[in-house]
C-alpha cells in the first residue's frame, strides 16, 4: 500500500470516527435534555412540543449513522475492493475501453450504484421516521412516480453533459481540467437559470398567491427591499411532507418567490411577512453571489488537482485501478473527496450560519423581529427542530444557528416570546 492508499485511507477512517462520535454526542444531549423546556422558551414551547423534538432527534441520528458507515464501505468496495475496476472491465466487453461511451457508461453506473446504496435510507426516513413522527404525506405510488421523474431528468441531462465533458477532456489535453470547470460553471448557472420555469413544475404544482391581502403586504415588501420577481407562488409541499418553508429562487428575470402551502397555514400574515424578509435579507447581502465567487476558484483549485493526481501512475494504482483513463480519474476523485473536504464542514456551517444570522438582522429592519422570532419558535416547533442540540455538533453539522443564539439576537434579554397555539 503507498503513501497516497494510507492517506485515503486515514483521511476515510478518522472522518468516519468522527461523525459517528457527533452523532453519539447529539443524541445522549438532546435526550439528556429531553425533559425539560430551556427558560426562554418555557412560555411558548409546550413541553409535549418540546419532547416531540428530541425524540425525533434521536430518531433521524441512526440513520445518519447508517448513511455514513454504509458511505465508506462503497467507497473502500469500489477502491481497494476493485469494484471500479470491475464495472469499468463489464463496460469494456461491450464498449471500446476508453471511449466517451465507455466513460459515459462507468460514471453513470457510478451513480446509479450510489442511489441504490442510498435508497434503503431514504424510505427508512421517509416512511419511517417521518410517518412516525406525522410528517410524511408521499404516497409509495407519488414516491415511485417522482423516482422515475428524477431517473429520466438525470438520464435526458446527465448522460450528455457527460459524454460533453468526457469529449472535452479527450481533445484538451493536460489542460482538460479547465475545460471541464467551465462545463460545470455554465451549467450551474444554467441550472439557477430554468430550474424554477422548467424543472421544478415536474415535481410541483405552482399556483399564484391569491390572499389578496397577503399579496399586497408582500409586494410592498418587496417594493422596500428593491427586489423583483416574476411572481409570487404558493407550493403544493403537503402532497409529499407536513415541514413549511418559504424560499426565492433563480436569476434574472427568472427569479421568483415561493411559499409552501404548510407555512401559509402555520403563519399569520406578520410572521410570513417576516420570514419573506428573512430570505430577502439573503439577496440583500448577495449571499449566493458571495458563495459562487468562492466555489468557483475552490471548484478551479479542485480540478486542478484531479488534472495533477490523473498524470501519476500511482494514483490509479493506489486505488485499486488498472485502467488510468479519464473516467476512472473521475470516478476516483470524486469517491475520495469527501474523505478529505470532510474536515471543512464546521467551517462551511460557520459560514451558513453567519448568513442566516445576517438575514435575520435584514429581516428585523425590514419587517419586524418580534414576529420573526415568534415565526421561528413555531417553525421549530412545527418541524421538530431540537432547541437543545448538541454545542459542537451544531458547529460542526448546522447550516442554522440553534434556536437560542437565533432568537436572542433578534429580541432583547428577557422578552417573551408568545405562546405559540396547540398543535
Amino acid at each position: 500500500m503507498n503513501a497516497f492508499a494510507v492517506l485515503f485511507l486515514c483521511a476515510l477512517l478518522l472522518g468516519l470516527a468522527t461523525r459517528l462520535a457527533l452523532i453519539r454526542r447529539q443524541i445522549r444531549h438532546v435526550r439528556a435534555h429531553r425533559d425539560a423546556v430551556p427558560a426562554a422558551f418555557a412560555a411558548a414551547i409546550p413541553l409535549a412540543s418540546h419532547q416531540r423534538a428530541a425524540d425525533y432527534t434521536a430518531a433521524r441520528a441512526p440513520l445518519a449513522a447508517g448513511e455514513a458507515v454504509a458511505g465508506a464501505l462503497f467507497a473502500l468496495a469500489l477502491t481497494f475492493g476493485g469494484g471500479l475496476q470491475a464495472v469499468h472491465a463489464a463496460w469494456a466487453a461491450v464498449l471500446p475501453a476508453g471511449s466517451v461511451a465507455h466513460g459515459t457508461a462507468l460514471l453513470a453506473t457510478l451513480g446509479v450504484l450510489g442511489w441504490v446504496l442510498e435508497l434503503p435510507f431514504v424510505l427508512a426516513r421517509t416512511f419511517g421516521v417521518e410517518k412516525k413522527f406525522d410528517f410524511n404525506r408521499i404516497t409509495p405510488r407519488l414516491f415511485i412516480a417522482d423516482t422515475v421523474r428524477e431517473a429520466a431528468l438525470a438520464a435526458a441531462i446527465g448522460l450528455p453533459l457527460l459524454a460533453v465533458l468526457l469529449w472535452s477532456i479527450g481533445l484538451a489535453g493536460e489542460r482538460w481540467w479547465l475545460w471541464a470547470w467551465a462545463l460545470w460553471l455554465g451549467v450551474n448557472v444554467l441550472v439557477m437559470l430554468v430550474w424554477p420555469t422548467f424543472i421544478a413544475p415536474l415535481f410541483n404544482t405552482f399556483t399564484p398567491l391569491a390572499d389578496a391581502a397577503l399579496k399586497a403586504r408582500v409586494e410592498a415588501l418587496l417594493a422596500r427591499c428593491g427586489f423583483r420577481s416574476s411572481g409570487l407562488f404558493v407550493m403544493d409541499g403537503s402532497r409529499r411532507s407536513a415541514h413549511g418553508n418559504a424560499y426565492f429562487t433563480g436569476l434574472g428575470a427568472a427569479k421568483r418567490i415561493v411559499f409552501f402551502d404548510t407555512l401559509l397555514d402555520k403563519l399569520d400574515a406578520d410572521e410570513v411577512e417576516a420570514v419573506l424578509a428573512h430570505e430577502l435579507g439573503h439577496f440583500h447581502h448577495r449571499h449566493l453571489f458571495q458563495r459562487l465567487a468562492v466555489l468557483a476558484p475552490a471548484s478551479l483549485a479542485v480540478l486542478a488537482v484531479l488534472g495533477w493526481l490523473a498524470a501519476q501512475p500511482g494514483f490509479f494504482t493506489a486505488l485499486g485501478m488498472q485502467a488510468q483513463d479519464g473516467a476512472s480519474a473521475l470516478a476516483l476523485f470524486f469517491l475520495i473527496l469527501p474523505a478529505f473536504t470532510f474536515p471543512l464542514a464546521p467551517l462551511l456551517s460557520h459560514w451558513s450560519r453567519t448568513h442566516e444570522f445576517q438575514a435575520d438582522a435584514y429581516a428585523a429592519r425590514q419587517s419586524s423581529a418580534t414576529a420573526l422570532a415568534s415565526a421561528l419558535v413555531k417553525l421549530y416547533r412545527d418541524n421538530a427542530a431540537t432547541l437543545t442540540p448538541d454545542p459542537l455538533y451544531s458547529r460542526f453539522f448546522d447550516s442554522h444557528p440553534p434556536a437560542a443564539l437565533r432568537i436572542g439576537r433578534l429580541l432583547p434579554p428577557h422578552a417573551r416570546l408568545p405562546r405559540t397555539r396547540p398543535e
